[in-house]
């Protein structure tokens, strides 16, 4: 039989569903491994889902989706985002984020295009921007530098084929946000070079020690950037897969076009259950959001009791990127050992990128009770670490 696709066979699974599947079938494990919510999906929104099934809204959509959740986005960002866009020809419905960025990278780039990321980054930009035959190209951040772009570093990186900047605050995995003095650099820098700027902004709405800052609100901004955005995060709704993308025409016209030949449209009485979400009680989110603050607080403080680990507090969304160099351990034998021994599953590092190496990520979406309970066999972990250490001395 002829082969399969030598550009998919290259790619690499994700290492953080490794570390999933991994822990599956093992008894009494502490997960802090996959970013989603503990909550359960608010009521109102699931009842908006079901009325809108019982009222016969179970047929295709428009493939931009449907006209009242587009308005929905539109108004929702023109109060949160401080960013007006037409309904109708700059906001298109999505299956997730993950789509988005998808669709994004098969728009803007053509093959060998480059597209810079940060190191460390959400790992599945790398697998996405060689899927459509473009280069990642890293730009490494650093803890002490509150793990976002400098301007030398970024700059630096910019060739005759690059293409895009994907940016991501709140970020995944290290928690930082990226303040409106970066995002005018990232701009500046965006503008000088004719860049697009992919901005996955899906924990928006998870920032704790400084307003949110969109870099679109940006003059000579707004033309050039594609926004991602989606209701998992901040709703409870990681399983409704309902996201959306926030473009110039020209751009969002061409996703209308590939949306027939991909999926056709978006889950409809899930498009219903969205327009709930963003316009619905406000009550559901504010508690989470308030339960994150509490519980980023708590697995912070019992970090940075323990010998030989330590983290920075996060700024953003629900990840802690924890320090372990002082163990020796690279970041793959931390996580396999720490499960092995403990039944405790974290994400390695270096599944973010080599600047990753030396780090864990840990999801503080997550209950109270589980955080305590992990950081108990957590600090069992490194006593038994220095034991070791001491007696091989």
């Amino acid at each position: 039989m002829k082969e399969l696709s030598s550009i998919i066979q290259e790619i690499k699974a994700a290492k953080v569903r490794q570390m999933y599947e991994l822990s599956q079938g093992l008894e009494d494990v502490v997960s802090f491994v996959i970013g989603e919510p503990e909550f359960d999906t608010p009521k109102n929104i699931i009842d908006a889902a079901k009325s809108a099934m019982d009222n016969g809204e179970t047929h295709y959509t428009p493939n931009a989706g449907i006209l009242p959740l587009r308005e929905a986005v539109s108004r929702h960002f023109e109060d949160f985002d401080k960013v007006s866009y037409d309904p109708a020809d700059e906001v298109f419905i999505t299956v997730g984020g993950m789509q988005g960025l998808s669709l994004s990278l098969l728009i803007l780039t053509n093959p060998g295009d480059e597209v810079i990321v940060s190191d460390p980054c959400y790992t599945n930009y790398f697998g996405m921007i060689e899927m459509n035959n473009a280069v990642p190209v890293t730009v490494p951040v650093y803890e002490e530098e509150g793990f976002n772009f400098t301007e030398e570093r970024l700059k630096k990186a910019i060739t005759s084929k690059t293409k895009a900047i994907i940016l991501n605050s709140p970020s995944n995995p290290t928690g930082a946000v990226a303040g409106k003095d970066t995002m005018e650099m990232i701009a500046r820098v965006a503008i000088e070079n004719d860049l697009y700027v992919i901005f996955d902004e899906v924990y928006k709405y998870l920032t704790y020690d400084e307003p949110f800052y969109n870099i679109a609100r940006i003059s000579g901004m707004k033309e050039r950037t594609i926004i991602i955005d989606s209701v998992s995060k901040s709703y409870a709704m990681t399983g409704w897969r309902v996201g959306y993308c926030l473009a110039p025409k020209s751009i969002i016209s061409q996703m209308q076009k590939i949306q027939e030949f991909m999926l056709s449209c978006v889950n409809t009485p899930a498009q219903f259950a969205a327009i709930e979400a963003l316009t619905g009680p406000a009550d559901a989110y504010a508690y989470m959001n308030e339960q994150y603050k509490e519980r980023r607080g708590i697995m912070v403080e019992r970090i940075n009791q323990i010998e030989m680990i330590s983290c920075v507090m996060p700024k953003g969304a629900f990840y802690v990127f924890m320090n372990i160099k002082e163990t020796g351990l690279t970041s793959d034998e931390f996580a396999i050992r720490l499960l092995n021994e403990q039944r405790v599953v974290v994400s390695p590092g270096d599944c973010f990128g080599s600047m990753g190496e030396g780090y864990v990520r840990l999801s503080y979406a997550s209950s109270v009770d589980n955080i305590e309970k992990g950081f108990d066999r957590i600090n069992r972990f490194i006593q038994n670490l220095i034991a070791e250490k001491l007696k091989t001395n």
